[in-house]
């Protein structure tokens, strides 16, 4: 029987539909107790005794009928792709509203897979051994929704001692043929022992009207494997844009991401990274503008299970207009976990007096031998250094984007692909308001 609490009815016509759809018969047990899953939990519109969603409210989300799609995507031109990054040798992997396109993507590199979940016939196994281990839907209603419409996304499986020698990149588009619309974006990687791999996974859309992006990603590194992995949220200012991330790794792994967002009405960035292998090691970095009424929440989260781990994160946040920013940056150092080495650092960058960002890292320490430190600031474009450059003949517009550009550049500096760090350094320069006023004494 297919139930909903009340407050979502629209969901279930969707899901009933999907039910009867000729998908992957195998999905099914999985999608159905996601389904009763999300049945039991809903959406966290209630903030009181929530942690998770303290400041950030989905009401708007979870009041809105979205429709979805379950047709085929439709068919759209090459060129369209030019929101996203690109590069030479790239392999790409394109999802038109939830839908992978054959036509659009690469053909298949040699020596791993990279390709739709959906048509991964040979690794079915390793599909189901993998898939909703990391992102469980028992834990989160926007994770069980995703899987209860669970009918494609990416998988990418690097064989054991493989290399991949070209970056994989993951384009997800929404066209907005159908408004308003949801779409269940899923990406699972598995990087065997000893493998190396670059990720690009870039959501872009194709139009600029209300839609949701409801995202799951699963990355499994195993032991002495290597993911540089960069997440990109470039969606229009009126799409709401839920991500979750879970990245599990083994010994002596390595993990670094890069978080970049610049377009959503309303974005959640929830990524968590369990260092379940002694001597692995992780690094995360976040760079994102908000302007308008933008709302940006990132929850950032790294579990040291393992003793002789070590972690870095650094994320920093440039606001404008009304726009209001969230950091939630938890770091758990359990018992077990001696010699730990971690850093913890959220900078932000506020460009107007209306401009607003709740900050809160945190310590969890259950171990004794540990180094472990984390910070936060906010503040507006120094008026000593704004005067200075003024001084040496630079106006106050050109002089504050020289100072927003050197506070993003640290993020953008550290991307080793030198494709996508152009592209980034491109976009974010073009952000930057082309009058900055200073908000201090300095005139």
């Amino acid at each position: 029987m297919t139930t909903t609490p009340t407050r979502f009815p629209h969901y279930t016509a969707a899901f009933e539909a999907l039910s009867a759809d000729d998908g992957l018969a195998w999905l099914a047990p999985l999608r159905q107790r996601a389904w009763d899953r999300f049945g039991e939990l809903g959406l966290p519109t209630q903030r009181r005794g929530n942690e998770k969603w303290k400041y950030t409210d989905i009401r708007r989300i979870a009041n809105v009928p979205f429709t979805h799609p379950l047709d085929l995507a439709p068919e759209i031109e090459q060129d369209r792709l030019a929101s996203a990054p690109s590069g030479p040798g790239w392999t790409a992997l394109v999802f038109v509203d939830g839908r992978f396109s054959p036509s659009l993507s690469s053909p298949p590199p040699a020596g791993f897979y990279a390709g739709s979940i959906a048509g991964a016939e040979t690794a079915q196994a390793l599909v189901e051994e993998h898939l909703a281990g990391q992102a469980s839907p028992d834990d989160d209603g926007f994770v069980a929704l995703n899987t209860a419409f669970l009918r494609d996304g990416a998988l990418v499986h690097l064989p054991r001692n493989a290399e991949a020698a070209d970056p994989v990149n993951l384009v997800y588009i929404t066209t907005g043929r159908e408004q308003p619309r949801v779409t269940h974006p899923r990406t699972l990687v598995v990087a065997e022992s000893n493998s190396r791999l670059n990720l690009v996974e870039s959501y872009v859309s194709l139009t600029g009207e209300r839609f949701l992006t409801n995202a799951v990603t699963e990355i499994v590194v195993k032991d002495s494997a290597s993911v540089n992995h960069h997440r990109l949220l470039l969606e229009s200012d009126q799409a709401y844009h839920v991500g979750v991330s879970r990245v599990a790794q083994g010994r002596d792994s390595s993990f670094t991401s890069a978080s970049f967002a610049k377009g959503a009405a309303l974005g959640r960035n929830d990524f968590q990274v369990t260092l379940d292998g002694p001597g692995s090691t992780c690094t995360l970095n976040g760079l994102y503008f908000t302007t308008g009424n933008q709302h940006m929440d990132n929850f950032i989260n790294i579990d040291h299970v393992q003793p002789n781990c070590t972690s870095r994160l650094l994320y920093k946040g440039i606001l404008d207009g009304h726009s209001r920013a969230v950091f939630g940056g938890n770091v758990t150092v359990r018992k077990e976990a001696q010699k730990t080495d971690a850093q913890q650092t959220d900078k932000n960058l506020l460009l107007s007096h209306e401009a607003e960002v709740d900050s809160k890292p945190s310590l969890l320490i259950y171990a004794d031998d540990v180094k472990c430190g984390h910070g936060a600031t906010a503040g507006h474009i120094d008026d000593d250094t704004l005067f200075y450059m003024r001084s040496r003949g630079l106006d106050v517009a050109t002089a504050s984007q020289i100072l927003i550009h050197a506070f993003a550049s640290e993020i953008i500096e550290a991307v080793e692909l030198e494709p996508l760090r152009d592209f980034l350094d491109s976009l974010f320069m073009e952000a930057i308001p082309d009058a900055t006023l200073p908000l201090g004494r300095a005139s």
